[in-house]
C-alpha cells in the first residue's frame, strides 16, 4: 500500500504556521512529511521562505509519530556539506530517528544568493556526489579531512552522532542523477511519475529501495477558486526541472510561466473537492512504481480545511491503492 505524505511548503507559509500544519497532518493520519528548503519562493504570490532547518527542529518537538524529511536540500553551494551533515544529525536526534535527508543538485533560484555563480549541470552533479561522500563519512562519526575537486574539509567531526544515521535520498531527473542515486542513496526522489527514472535507478543499484514522489493538489469546496489559487501560485510547476533549475529569480518564473493557462493548470493539478480526481493523480505514481507520494496542498492559508478533509475523505480513499 502506498504511503501518503504531507508537504510543509516553506514558500507559502511562515514558520509557526508550518509547524502547526505538520502537527495537524500527523493528527489527520498522514504517513510521513517532507519539507522544501528554499531561500526564495518560485512566485512572489507565494510570499514566504523561512529557514527549513529551524522549522524542522520545531516540527520534531511538536510531533511524535510522523517522519520528517527534506525535499530537498542542496548541499553544495548555499550550504557546505559539513554543515548539512551537522543539521541533519541534529534533526535526527531531536526527532528520535524520524528524519530522512533528501538531497538534490539545487536550483539557481536559491543558490545564487551566496554570489558564487551557478555551475553547469555536469559540475553540479559532481559537487553533489562529493558532498554525499563527505556527509556519509561524518555520519559515521569519523574525523574527516578531505581535499577534493570541489570541497575542502579540515579536521571535521560530528560530536552528536545519531544512531541510526538519517537515510539519504537523492532527487533524480535523468540518467546521471539516477546513477548517483542508485549507487549512493538509500532512496530515490522524483517530482514526476516517470517509470523510466525508477528503472534507471534500479539499473544502478536502487532495486528494492524506497521511491518517493511529490504531487501538487489544490483542495477547495469551490472548484473555480481552487483553479484560481493553483494558477496564481503553482503555474510554474509544468516548466520541468531543466528549466526550473536554471531560472535565477521569481520574476523569471513569472515570465517563463506567463503563457500557461488556467485550463492547463486544472488539467495538470487536481483541483476542487472531487476525491476521485486526487486518487487518479496519485495512481499515476503508484502505477509507475512509487512507494510513497507526498501531496502539496497549494495555499498557505488553506491547510486546515484540507487537513480536515484529507483525514475524513482523501486518505481513506487513497488507502485502497
Amino acid at each position: 500500500m502506498v504511503q501518503i505524505g504531507y508537504t510543509m511548503m516553506t514558500e507559502q507559509a511562515g514558520p509557526r504556521d508550518l509547524v502547526a500544519h505538520v502537527a495537524g497532518a500527523e493528527k489527520a493520519g498522514f504517513d510521513f512529511s517532507v519539507t522544501s528548503d528554499h531561500y526564495f519562493p518560485w512566485l512572489a504570490a507565494q510570499g514566504h521562505a523561512p529557514n527549513a532547518w529551524a522549522v524542522l527542529g520545531a516540527a520534531a518537538r511538536a510531533t511524535s509519530r510522523i517522519p520528517l524529511m527534506t525535499y530537498v536540500t542542496c548541499p553544495t553551494t548555499r550550504y557546505h556539506p559539513v554543515l548539512v551533515a551537522q543539521l541533519a544529525a541534529t534533526v535526527q536526534l531531536l526527532s528520535q530517528g524520524r528524519f530522512r535527508l533528501g538531497l538534490g543538485s539545487g536550483e539557481n533560484l536559491n543558490e545564487h544568493v551566496v554570489g558564487g555563480g551557478w555551475p553547469g549541470v555536469s559540475v553540479r552533479h559532481e559537487m553533489l556526489e562529493e558532498a554525499v561522500f563527505i556527509i556519509r563519512a561524518l555520519f559515521e562519526g569519523d574525523l574527516v579531512t578531505h581535499h577534493g575537486t570541489h570541497y575542502d574539509v579540515e579536521h571535521a567531526r560530528l560530536w552528536d552522532v545519531p544512531v541510526p544515521a538519517p537515510p539519504i535520498g537523492i532527487a533524480v531527473s535523468g540518467e546521471h542523477s539516477c546513477r548517483l542515486a542508485g549507487s549512493a542513496a538509500d532512496l530515490v526522489i522524483a517530482t514526476e511519475p516517470r517509470r523510466e527514472l525508477l528503472e534507471a535507478f534500479d539499473r544502478h543499484g536502487g532495486a528494492g529501495k524506497p521511491r518517493i514522489g511529490q504531487l501538487p493538489v489544490c483542495y477547495d469546496t469551490d472548484h473555480g477558486a481552487a483553479v484560481e489559487r493553483a494558477y496564481g501560485q503553482f503555474r510554474w510547476f509544468g516548466l520541468g526541472w531543466k528549466v526550473n533549475a536554471e531560472l535565477p529569480h521569481n520574476g523569471s518564473f513569472a515570465a517563463a510561466s506567463a503563457s500557461v493557462t488556467k485550463e492547463e493548470v486544472a488539467e495538470a493539478i487536481p483541483c476542487g473537492p472531487n476525491v476521485d480526481r486526487f486518487v487518479e493523480a496519485v495512481r499515476a505514481y503508484t502505477d509507475a512504481g512509487f512507494t510513497e507520494v507526498a501531496l502539496v496542498q497549494i495555499g498557505g492559508g488553506h491547510q486546515e480545511p484540507y487537513l480536515e478533509w484529507a483525514g475524513r475523505e482523501l486518505l481513506p480513499a487513497l488507502r485502497t491503492l
